[in-house]
């Protein structure tokens, strides 16, 4: 017996992640906010390195974010399509792309509370 899966299923997991990445968009513009009120307090060659490489970060955070709402955008767009045809379940190929974008998402945000994580410890020492 083959397992289906419908499409409103998938349609759930695309909103929570669309919300999460969209908090993800908030939090970054909090961070690069502290960055800034950091460059104006410091000198220090080393301290302004390692803003610069949280910045960084987070403007490759940043692009990360716009290509999986991308990604999500594309796989909603399909969606609808087989479900105006009438077709509520998805075939396998694209759960498979589905269960892959899961694993991107899931990896995405142990990146990110990792950086996080590091970014808070730099916090406290420099604030």
């Amino acid at each position: 017996m083959k397992e289906v899966v419908y499409n409103s299923d998938l349609h759930f997991e695309h909103k929570q992640w669309n919300s999460e990445l969209a908090f993800w968009e908030d939090e970054l513009k909090t961070f690069k906010n502290r960055l800034s009120e950091l460059v104006t307090r410091w000198t220090d060659k080393e301290v302004l390195a390692q803003l610069e490489h949280y910045q960084n970060q987070f403007i490759l955070h940043g692009g990360v974010i716009e290509n999986l709402q991308e990604t999500i955008e594309k796989h909603e767009t399909n969606i609808a399509g087989h479900s105006q045809k009438g077709d509520e379940s998805m075939d396998v190929a694209l759960v498979k792309k589905h269960s892959e974008f899961r694993y991107q998402m899931e990896a995405q945000r142990q990146i990110y509370a990792d950086l996080k994580k590091e970014f808070f410890r730099f916090l406290s020492k420099y604030m």
